[in-house]
């Protein structure tokens, strides 16, 4: 399932409210200042930091 590109323009970061990146491949949306992966389920951003998981220092930014 796909996400509306619309939709993830939309978002922000619910902990520091900045810019998220798409990344299609992993399923997540990725916030650069916090380090952290929202997950993507079944076409639906899940945006609570707590099912968030922390990006590793190995992970660079696209």
């Amino acid at each position: 399932m796909t996400v509306d590109k619309r939709l993830i323009s939309l978002l922000v970061c619910p902990l520091c409210k900045g810019k998220l990146d798409y990344r299609p491949d992993a399923e997540e949306l990725i916030c650069l200042a916090e380090r952290l992966a929202y997950p993507i389920r079944d076409g639906v951003p899940v945006m609570l930091a707590t099912e968030a998981r922390q990006l590793t220092s190995e992970e660079k930014p696209d």
